[in-house]
């Protein structure tokens, strides 16, 4: 059995900092000095770009803070009210399959949306999770993912959506999409507290890749301080 560290940072952590924090963690995950980890945050608002992103999709360049990222995909926002996982997984000791990998992580998140009686779906063509926000409004994106892999160990990971100020996308077309929204737990009605998306969101991490023993979540400071 793998064991795989879950960790929760209290306060929310800047995209610089975390970065270099999963950077350092790789190196020891690949080295075999750390266990694997999923680490769970929030960042202040900011914009971040990734490796397939367009200037073009940047429509408020000075709203505000703008960080190139080496993860796939294009614009997306984080911020407050939006739960980060950051996935550190070793794929050597997987299948080195970098689209399951991307799909488990899609699934992982319908079935954490599941226990809050949300129906998230995978769409044709189009990488994170969507959701129908019903009276006529279309469907939407819960969730985005980003992922980078260095010497098979992945970083980054996923952002879901549970209260964020939606008002933030509209400075950014959100992952190149412009026939689809961007909407959140609270927009459809579902009022989870963090903690219990949390829980779901471990819960279901162990239903998705395996039975992996977790160690405790605690407060991250002392991880990203290096």
């Amino acid at each position: 059995m793998n064991t795989v560290e879950w960790q929760i940072s209290d306060s929310p952590v800047g995209y610089a900092e975390a970065t270099e924090a999963m950077e350092r963690r790789v190196e020891e995950i690949r080295a075999g000095t750390a266990p694997e980890l999923i680490w769970l945050l929030e960042h202040p608002p900011l914009y971040t770009a990734g490796t397939s992103a367009r200037a073009s999709d940047l429509l408020a360049p000075d709203r505000l803070p703008v960080f190139p990222t080496g993860r796939g995909g294009q614009y997306t926002y984080h911020g407050p009210g939006q739960r980060i996982a950051y996935v550190m997984l070793d794929l050597r000791r997987r299948d080195r399959d970098v689209r399951r990998f991307v799909c488990d992580l899609e699934t992982w998140l319908i079935a954490a949306l599941a226990g809050f009686g949300v129906a998230g779906r995978q769409e044709d063509g189009r990488i994170g999770v969507w959701v129908d926000r019903g009276q006529g409004r279309g469907v939407a994106k819960i969730a985005a993912i980003g992922v980078r892999i260095r010497h098979w160990i992945t970083y980054h990971g996923v952002s879901l959506n549970i209260e964020p100020d939606l008002g933030h996308y509209g400075g950014i077309v959100p992952c190149g999409i412009e026939d689809a929204g961007v909407t959140s737990l609270v927009d459809l009605g579902v009022t989870p507290s963090m903690a219990e998306v949390d829980a779901a969101l471990q819960h279901c991490f162990t239903v998705v890749f395996g039975e992996l023993a977790a160690v405790p979540a605690t407060d991250f400071a002392r991880f990203a301080a290096g």
